[in-house]
């Protein structure tokens, strides 16, 4: 079956993609940048309004003064496709990474072009050049960009369940490995603070007075960290420490935020069950009190039979246009995570390939924005003609 022309002119279209990932990358959307987050959204609102006939709206999410983002597409189709997203990055307003610049004339580094920005050309490049075709009639869509994905996707996971069960399958455009394969399972993730209470003194007139809570909190977290060695399949990081004041005083707070990955919901139980055995021999000492708060907020993503099946038809797409990929467990989390869930089937890590994620040398690969768009817009035009079926829509409702 020849390639519909569509498909076939998206490479041609590269300096197009890149120019507009430019642009995208060059707006700071920080997950705590306000003004910057709302100045992102226009711009997306804009760019895919623009160029997809579709419902648009913002919905407002509580808890934040930040909103969301949909677009929505023949909500009667007998298809239904949620393509999901972020529009926030890790990089603040004050922080020193705010530029894209061309490392040569295949790759561009900076903030946000591969975790997501660069996946939202791609999505957006495979919608436009799917709903050139007369068979997208079939297929419904909706879009859903979150602007809270790097701090956990708090206010957004309620919205990410209600929109998970209008559909049959949720399409994820985080990046793709730096290999370029796809996301096969993610880690759960949480994230917890150890706070440790002790007793103020002066550091020189009565030092005995006083319960180090530095010290204390310093003893805790070598045992915290041996998890890592202790329970296979989780991952902990110690990533912030914050305690004491000024140096003639014995410090009365501290504490560690810690970072938590596990790859099973039991898992996640047996952790924290662990972290309060660890505090307890620093519970026991005299003036000193550790407590432990937190939670999870990713449940793991594990993979399913029918994820598997899809798969092996996105890859067959790929292999179509002479690109090569399988697919990995990775330790990130994502809005996947919730929408699994939630009951929805997820193919996940379908942007570009890209590498050093969450620093200031993040790059994406230029000539993976269309390659990636067309293996997804022959995905969706394999669906629409009946070669991939989907499983059944969690709930018959619009």
């Amino acid at each position: 079956m020849p390639l519909p022309a569509s498909i076939a002119a998206l490479p041609g279209r590269t300096a197009e993609f890149r120019d507009r990932l430019t642009a995208w990358a060059n707006i700071n959307s920080g997950s705590e940048h306000l003004a910057g987050l709302e100045r992102m959204r226009a711009a997306l609102r804009a760019e895919f309004s623009g160029r997809l006939r579709a419902a648009v709206d913002e919905p407002v999410l509580p808890g934040t003064f930040a909103s969301a983002l949909r677009l929505r597409a023949r909500p009667e189709a007998p298809v239904q496709l949620l393509f999901s997203g972020h529009y926030d990055t890790v990089y603040g307003a004050e922080h020193p990474f705010q530029q894209c610049a061309l490392l040569d004339a295949q790759t561009l580094r900076g903030p946000g072009v591969a975790d997501m920005k660069g996946g939202l050309v791609v999505m957006l490049a495979a919608l436009e050049a799917f709903e050139t075709m007369p068979e997208a009639a079939r297929v419904g869509w909706e879009i859903l960009l979150s602007p809270d994905e790097e701090t956990g996707s708090a206010a957004t996971a309620p919205l990410l369940a209600e929109t998970a069960a209008r559909h049959q399958l949720g399409l994820i455009f985080e990046p793709a490995r730096p290999n370029g394969d796809l996301v096969r399972a993610r880690m759960g993730t949480g994230i917890f603070t150890a706070a440790c209470h002790g007793r103020a003194a002066h550091a020189g007139r009565d030092p005995g007075a006083g319960r180090n809570a530095i010290l204390a909190l310093a003893d805790f977290l070598p045992a915290a960290d041996r998890l890592n060695q202790e329970l296979p399949g989780i991952l902990l990081n110690v990533g912030n420490i914050r305690g004491g004041g000024a140096v003639n005083i014995v410090p009365d707070f501290a504490a560690a935020e810690i970072n938590v990955r596990v790859s099973r919901p039991e898992d996640g139980e047996e952790v924290i069950r662990r972290l309060h055995a660890a505090a307890a021999p620093i519970n026991a000492r005299e003036g000193f009190r550790l407590e432990i708060t937190g939670r999870f907020n990713r449940p793991p993503k594990p993979v399913t039979p029918v994820e598997e099946r899809l798969f092996a038809a996105w890859q067959a797409c790929g292999a179509e246009l002479g690109v090569a990929f399988s697919w990995e467990n990775v330790g990130g989390g994502s809005d996947g995570n919730l929408l699994a869930a939630a009951g929805l089937p997820c193919l996940d890590g379908l942007g570009p390939t890209g590498d050093w994620l969450h620093s200031p040398r993040e790059k994406v690969s230029l000539p993976a924005l269309a390659e990636r768009a067309q293996i997804a817009a022959l995905f969706l035009h394999r669906v629409a003609i009946g070669q991939i079926e989907l499983p059944r829509r969690l709930a018959q409702h619009h």
